[in-house]
C-alpha cells in the first residue's frame, strides 16, 4: 500500500505548525515533543506528508482492532449522520438499541445491559459506583502494573508511574500484586506456584482490610500498557471464587484486551470467567468515533429496577458511535476477524516473536496471545535487568529510544512503554504485514542489544 497523494511538505508544515501553537498533548511535556504530522491511514498504514508509510504495530493507542479507514464503518458513519447526527440519551434510538444487543449477545454469561460512555476512563469510574452503590460499600482493590484510565477514580486505581502525580492516597482504593512469574513478587518459580501464592496474597490483603469494607476487585484480565502479562491458569477463576466467598464484585477490564485482540471477543472467554462488571471501548467500534461502556449482569442491574442509578453522560450512546460500533462487530463477524486475530497470533506472531528472542540477548521474555504481544527486553537473560529503569527519562531512556527510531526508520512504528515493545497491530492485519513488522523488529532489536551485558 502506498500514500494516496503526493508528498505535501508544505501543508505537513502548516499542520505541524499549528499543533505547536495550540493543541495540549496528553502526558507531555509540551516543549520536549514533536509530534509526526499525519496526512491519511488506510488498514495497517499510515502516511505522514514527506511521504513515508508507516507499518502501525500500535493500532493508534491498540484500538483500530479493524483497522483505518474500513469503508463498511466509515460508510455507516456518514449513513448515520444523515439519518439522526446526535441525540439525547434518555430517548430509544436504533444505533443505540442495535449496538446494545450485539454488545450484550457477546459478552459472557447474563450481562445484558450496557451502560455506554464516551471512553474506557469513565467506564471505569461509572463501574466502580455501580459495585459501590450495590454492595454499599467503598474500598475497590486494584492491582500494581495496571492501568485503568486518567479520570479522577481511574487514575487512583490504576498502578503505573502516571498515577503519582493525581494520587489522593484517599480514594478508597487498596493495592495488591497480581501474578507475573517473569518478576515474580512471591518468589515462585512455576506457574502454579505463582498462581497459587498470589491468590494467597489476594486473599490475605482482603482479610487485613476487612472483607466486608470491599466492593470490588477490577483486573485487567490481561494487562495492556502495563505489560501484557497473561495471567497463569486458575488465577481469574480463583479471583472469581474469592469475589464470591466474601461478597465482593468482580469487575474485569477490557478495554484493550476485548473485542477480538486477543484471538476471542473477549480475553475472560480464554479463561472461562464471568465478571459482575465489564468496561470495554477502544475496539468496540475500532475507535471510529469515542465510545465505551459497563456490561452489568442482571443482579447489579436489578439494584437499579427501582432506584435511580447517579450517573450519565451527555452523549452516552452517541448514535455515531453506535452505528460505528453496530457496523464494526458485524464486519468483524463477516470478515471473521476474531478467528483471524487468533490465527495470525499463534501460526505467525507468536513463533516469529520466539524466534527473535531466541536469535537477540536483549529479550528477556515473549508474552501474549492474538495479536496481543510484548517483548520484556532486558540488560542481561540473567539477571533479568530492564534495558532501561523503571519510569526512565532522558539519558535513561536512551537504549529503547534508539530502538524506536531503528523501528521508525524502517517503516515500522511501535508501541514502546518503559522496557517493553508491545506488538499490538490491527486484528485483521495480514500475514505478509506482520511478517513485515517482524524482519523490521529483528533488525531494530539488533540496536538494542547493543546495550546488552
Amino acid at each position: 500500500m502506498t500514500p494516496h497523494v503526493a508528498p505535501d511538505p508544505r501543508t505537513g508544515a502548516a499542520v505541524k505548525a499549528a499543533d505547536r501553537a495550540h493543541v495540549f498533548h496528553s502526558w507531555s511535556a509540551q516543549g520536549l515533543i514533536d509530534p509526526l504530522a499525519v496526512a491519511g491511514a488506510e488498514g495497517s498504514y499510515f502516511w505522514d506528508y514527506d511521504g513515508n508509510r508507516y507499518l502501525d504495530f500500535t493500532s493508534g493507542l491498540v484500538f483500530t482492532n479493524i483497522g483505518y479507514q474500513h469503508p463498511t464503518v466509515v460508510a455507516a458513519i456518514q449513513e448515520q449522520a444523515g439519518k439522526l447526527a446526535t441525540f439525547a440519551p434518555a430517548f430509544a434510538v436504533e444505533a443505540r438499541s442495535e449496538a446494545a444487543r450485539l454488545i450484550a449477545e457477546r459478552t459472557p454469561g447474563d450481562l445484558d445491559k450496557i451502560f455506554f460512555t464516551n471512553g474506557g476512563a469513565e467506564a471505569v469510574e461509572n463501574a466502580v459506583r455501580l459495585a459501590r452503590l450495590h454492595t454499599g460499600r467503598h474500598k475497590v482493590m486494584s492491582a500494581y502494573r495496571s492501568y485503568h484510565g486518567a479520570t479522577a477514580q481511574a487514575i487512583n486505581l490504576t498502578g503505573d508511574p502516571r498515577r503519582w502525580a493525581s494520587d489522593t492516597g484517599s480514594a478508597g482504593v487498596v493495592r495488591f500484586w497480581a501474578p507475573f512469574l517473569y518478576r515474580s513478587a512471591f518468589y515462585a518459580t512455576t506457574e502454579a506456584e505463582e498462581c497459587a501464592r498470589a491468590l494467597t496474597h489476594l486473599e490475605d490483603t482482603i482479610a487485613f482490610e476487612g472483607p466486608g469494607t470491599i466492593a470490588a476487585i477490577i483486573l485487567e484480565t490481561i494487562p495492556g500498557t502495563a505489560g501484557i502479562m497473561t495471567p497463569p491458569p486458575g488465577y481469574l477463576a480463583g479471583v472469581r471464587e474469592i469475589c464470591d466467598r466474601y461478597g465482593i464484585v468482580l469487575v474485569l477490564d477490557e478495554v484493550m484486551s476485548g473485542f477480538g485482540r486477543t484471538g476471542a471477543w473477549f480475553a475472560a472467554d480464554l479463561y472461562g470467567v464471568t465478571p459482575d462488571l465489564m468496561t470495554f471501548a477502544k475496539g468496540v467500534n475500532s475507535g471510529y468515533v469515542p465510545l465505551g461502556g459497563v456490561a452489568i449482569s442482571a443482579e447489579i442491574a436489578a439494584t437499579f429496577d427501582k432506584r435511580p442509578f447517579p450517573g450519565g453522560l451527555t452523549y452516552s450512546g452517541h448514535p455515531l458511535a453506535c452505528a460505528a460500533a453496530v457496523a464494526t462487530i458485524n464486519v468483524m463477524e463477516d470478515e471473521g476477524i476474531v478467528g483471524h486475530a487468533a490465527h495470525i497470533g499463534s501460526t505467525v506472531l507468536e513463533p516469529g516473536l520466539r524466534d527473535l528472542a531466541a536469535r537477540h540477548p536483549s529479550v528477556g521474555e515473549v508474552r501474549g496471545t492474538g495479536v496481543f504481544w510484548a517483548l520484556e527486553l532486558v540488560k542481561s537473560r540473567e539477571t533479568r535487568e530492564p534495558l532501561v529503569p523503571y519510569n526512565a527519562a532522558g539519558a535513561e531512556a536512551a537504549p529503547m529510544a534508539a530502538f524506536g527510531a531503528a523501528c521508525k526508520k524502517n517503516g515500522l512504528w511501535p508501541f514502546i512503554n518503559m522496557n517493553r515493545t508491545h506488538v499490538v497491530p490491527p486484528c485483521n492485519i495480514t500475514e505478509a504485514e506482520a511478517k513485515e513488522g517482524l524482519a523490521v523488529l529483528d533488525e531494530a532489536l539488533s540496536v538494542a542489544d547493543e546495550y546488552t551485558v
